[in-house]
């Protein structure tokens, strides 16, 4: 029996050390957290929905850069569309241009080491982003760059869902067609991301880099504003949205795990009239997602919302829309781990024309959905509620 209860103690401390690790880790990130906040621009986006499409366009702009390409991508895999991704950058390394790629240290850990000595052999500058770090081993694990930004010659630029891989172009058998949506930025909104990325660039570096010429582009007609996050900030921000709604909100995400203090805003906006509509995937990408989401949607369903499973492949689409007035787009979900842990990075667009793009594309994607009911999920059984209770415990993590 000795050993044995040497081993609920070894477990025992290891439990409390990742708790304490996570927690204060936390805390010390909160206390050095600075606010970044950018003014209303006026440029040019595109909206894009379909990942062959926006792969085809990307990759021409990264042909055609003359000067710098400084990409961000959380996620970059070890498949051939990736190969194909390196093969652009290492071209216009080549031919002089200044290519600088911050890559997440957990979320592009399959990249091949012979494609980053090659890349680097060439001139690309590359940085991992959130590498483990002590004293809070354990904090640093988990939060992650969850951004997705790419700016080529200070002129153009992305942000949005997407990440490198097969299952972006629609080559993954079980998740395919990807949806997802991307956004490609002209005008003066390009220096506010540009900063962001360099911000990100000295913090992966860990050296002081020359600063980054701070020139506005030309400008366009529609108006935005981008919203950096880092886990503090992010829910007031929501929360002003949904309390600030007239008439409707319509959320599109692929893991639908709020807050509290988010799914209680959002049935105080039912009750004074404001319909919701939440889309999120049949299909599930990771384990206990989807099965942790149920509890938040049926509060949703028993406040008179809609919710909607889409069917045709997986939809991965982080975006907000209220009374049709204000679009809320970019890297974050609608759950804990992006609002209250990851580096995220959102565009708010106030532009019409815009937003009603965006959503004809969710109604579109609504159409290739159906509608869940309180009934239906009020009597799933044990195993989804086992792992409905498992994704509350670990609900902040998922």
């Amino acid at each position: 029996m000795g050993w044995l209860l040497g081993i609920l103690l070894v477990i025992t401390l290891l439990i409390v050390w990742c708790y304490a690790d996570f927690h204060l880790g936390l805390y010390v990130h909160k206390k050095r957290w600075k606010k970044r906040s950018y003014p209303l621009r006026k440029g040019e986006l595109q909206l894009i929905t379909n990942g062959p499409d926006l792969f085809e366009i990307y990759f021409k702009d990264l042909r055609e850069a003359k000067s710098s390409i400084h990409i961000l991508f959380y996620i970059v895999k070890n498949d051939r569309f990736s190969q194909a991704f390196w093969d652009v950058l290492i071209e216009k390394a080549r031919e002089g241009v200044k290519v600088q790629l911050l890559l997440d240290w957990l979320g592009s850990r399959h990249v091949r080491k012979k494609w980053i000595k090659k890349a680097r052999s060439c001139g690309i500058d590359i940085a991992f982003s959130h590498g483990p770090r002590f004293p809070f081993l354990i904090f640093t694990l988990q939060q992650r760059n969850h951004r997705k930004i790419t700016i080529i010659d200070d002129h153009i630029g992305y942000l949005g869902g997407y990440n490198i891989g097969k299952e972006y172009i629609n080559l993954d058998p079980k998740l395919s067609p990807w949806r997802d949506y991307h956004v490609r930025v002209k005008g003066e909104g390009i220096s506010d991301l540009q900063n962001e990325f360099m911000v990100d660039w000295v913090r992966a570096k860990k050296k002081r880099v020359a600063k980054h010429k701070d020139d506005l582009v030309e400008n366009g007609k529609m108006l935005h504003r981008f919203y950096p996050s880092e886990g503090v900030g992010v829910e007031y921000h929501l929360l002003k949205l949904i309390d600030g709604a007239k008439t409707s909100i319509l959320i599109g995400t692929p893991y639908f795990i709020p807050t509290e203090a988010l799914i209680a805003s959002l049935e105080a906006a039912m009750k004074r009239g404001v319909s919701l509509t939440v889309l999120v995937p049949e299909t599930a990408d990771h384990a206990i997602v989807k099965e942790a989401s149920f509890r938040y949607l049926r509060r949703v369903l028993a406040g008179g919302g809609q919710v909607y499973q889409f069917e045709k492949g997986f939809f991965h689409a982080k975006v907000i829309i209220v009374d049709g007035e204000i679009c809320d787009i970019g890297t974050a979900n609608f759950d804990q781990r992006s609002i209250l842990l990851n580096h995220e990075i959102n565009c708010y667009i106030y532009d019409k024309t815009f937003i009603a793009d965006v959503e004809r594309a969710l109604y579109e994607d609504i159409s290739h959905s159906h509608p869940m009911s309180l009934g239906k999920l009020n009597n799933v059984g044990l195993g989804v509620r086992f792992k409905e209770w498992i994704g509350w415990i670990i609900r902040g993590l998922l």
